[in-house]
């Protein structure tokens, strides 16, 4: 996982991500016994990335472009591996957490993402190979509100569309999403409002990141 010459212990015996994960990392384990184990079984924690790794990977391409997401990836699992002795352990399920440490990453980039999204609504071409709405909902038609709906994400508050993001794309609950961001259930909503607001004014009464839930 680390790159360099880095010799501290935290970082020297960190595990790989997408090496095999160890043996004794058992399938049964929950996420917060793997993080307790990998306390003093390091290579443990290689089970985390084989759980959420390529969630973790869509989501930053759908929000900076494959090439960067792969960047994300590995600085989250980096970061979150360093920190794994803060994680609170009553948390049986690590997805949130991860999700909130590559959405602080995600957020060094601000001006890359909202880039990114103001040429997909100038030239309609999606730098990633499935189409934006595809990856939101099923019931609109691409091509058209592709262009539209990337151009209110660019102009969105990034805090807001941070939790909308975590809704839509990631698939966090409410709940999963407060603790990711460490922010009130409450904040969650009243965000996630003011969001939807704005893209269902932009797009014509049409919210193409709400699914049923």
């Amino acid at each position: 996982m680390p790159k360099g010459g880095h010799h501290d212990a935290s970082t020297r015996d960190a595990p790989v991500t997408g090496a095999a994960v160890d043996p004794r990392a058992a399938p049964d384990l929950n996420d917060a016994e793997v993080i307790r184990r990998s306390l003093t079984e390091p290579e443990c924690f290689s089970a985390l990335f084989e759980r959420y790794g390529r969630q973790i990977h869509h989501y930053a391409a759908r929000r900076l472009g494959t090439q960067a997401a792969e960047d994300i990836v590995a600085e989250t699992f980096f970061v979150a591996f360093r920190r794994r002795a803060s994680y609170d352990l009553a948390q049986p399920v690590a997805r949130p957490w991860l999700y909130g440490v590559a959405t602080n990453l995600i957020a060094r980039h601000r001006r890359t993402e909202e880039r990114m999204y103001r040429a997909l609504q100038r030239t309609g071409l999606d730098p990633l190979p499935e189409p934006l709405a595809e990856a939101v909902v099923r019931r609109v038609d691409a091509q058209v509100e592709d262009r539209r709906l990337a151009g209110t994400l660019a102009a969105l508050h990034r805090r807001d569309r941070d939790v909308l993001l975590l809704v839509a794309w990631a698939e966090l609950t409410y709940e999963e999403v407060a603790a990711a961001l460490d922010i009130p259930v409450g904040t969650v909503r009243s965000r996630l409002n003011r969001a939807r607001r704005k893209i269902r004014t932009a797009l014509g009464d049409t919210d193409p990141t709400e699914e049923e839930r």
